[in-house]
């Protein structure tokens, strides 16, 4: 248990028997009444993202989530397996908890799983990667950095949008959040 004035951003909460990570909090002191504290919450499994107001001081259940470094080792069928770095213990994630990280997932990944009750929540990849580019049409004469882009796909087999001067083969940086092209990576 804790209270609402120790809220911090990442902490994971037990309301009503579902999880929800602060990801925004606010202490608000009005000039008449009580303090309060401004929350928006996501839900660990859903995504949902919800505002809720508590009074300050007031009592909130918090989960024991474990935070953990792990490499990503192989799929197996529809679940991806990650081994802890310290214990050499395996865990199967689910592809629905993966979620689109998995277009970014090369073997040797390291990434963070958060684990509660021995249940996989979330994956959370580095921010950026470096991949290959597997296939792209060709850029034309007169393509320049400053121009358009075309469709790229990746070593994982995600595709995504890239200016037309890049090239198969080239090696980039891509924002694993939502896959933006960073930059050719050296």
């Amino acid at each position: 248990m804790a209270t609402t004035n120790d809220l911090k951003n990442g902490m994971v909460l037990n309301l009503d028997g579902q999880l929800w990570a602060v990801t925004e909090f606010q202490h608000v002191k009005p000039g008449k009444g009580g303090a309060f504290v401004r929350t928006t919450l996501k839900n660990v499994l859903s995504g949902k993202v919800v505002d809720k107001t508590f009074n300050a001081g007031t009592k909130v259940e918090t989960a024991n989530v474990d935070k953990r470094g792990m490499t990503y080792l192989y799929q197996d069928g529809a679940d991806y397996v990650f081994m802890d770095g310290d214990t050499f213990e395996q865990i199967h994630v689910p592809a629905e908890t993966v979620g689109s990280g998995a277009d970014y997932l090369l073997e040797n990944t390291e990434a963070t799983v958060a684990v509660h009750d021995g249940t996989p929540l979330y994956v959370e990849l580095p921010v950026t990667m470096e991949l290959v580019v597997q296939h792209t049409d060709p850029g034309l004469q007169g393509d320049r950095s400053t121009g358009g882009t075309k469709p790229a796909t990746l070593e994982t087999g995600a595709q995504i949008q890239v200016p037309l001067f890049v090239n198969t083969g080239d090696r980039l940086k891509v924002d694993t959040r939502d896959g933006r092209y960073l930059g050719r990576a050296n």
